[in-house]
């Protein structure tokens, strides 16, 4: 178990949609520290970046669209497995399938308008955190909570 950071971005579909709060509550209920939130208006040249990997793809110019249709809430959480825990939470991309309980099993039924993105691997994580925020915009500070949501074992700063 370690301590990890990871990227969430709530997509325009949870911004139209009055989901935000929804979605940061079943985080911060989870015992997931934010580390840094905030809304932007994604462009063409950030999301080529953030989505090289589908460049190719014959859909790739409606991700573009679909994420550019209005600002984003891009989040930075924090906790142990944190990675797989927002995943786990989020549930599978595609909504019609995603299990009930889960953000996109409980919020969507699409593929392509799936509410949020999370990052997949501490690497990617990483790489996506330094993507989205500056340092500066990343906040470290104690929750008294933490001895109620961990065992002393389990937490430690890395």
């Amino acid at each position: 178990m370690s301590l990890e950071r990871t990227l969430v971005i709530l997509k325009p579909s949870a911004v139209q949609r009055g989901l935000i709060g929804e979605i940061t509550h079943r985080f911060e209920r989870k015992g997931l520290r934010l580390a840094g939130m905030k809304m932007m208006q994604l462009t063409e040249d950030l999301l080529n970046e953030h989505y090289a990997h589908l460049a190719g793809k014959p859909f790739f110019p409606r991700v573009k669209a679909s994420m550019m249709a209005c600002p984003v809430i891009v989040c930075c959480y924090e906790g142990v497995d944190a990675i797989q825990v927002v995943r786990s939470m989020t549930g599978a991309t595609n909504g019609r399938v995603a299990v009930p309980g889960t953000i996109r099993g409980d919020y969507c039924v699409s593929s392509q308008e799936n509410i949020v993105h999370t990052s997949d691997s501490p690497k990617t994580a990483a790489e996506e955190i330094a993507r989205f925020f500056k340092p500066e915009e990343l906040f470290e500070y104690d929750r008294a909570i933490v001895d109620f949501l961990y065992y002393p074992e389990e937490y430690k700063l890395t």
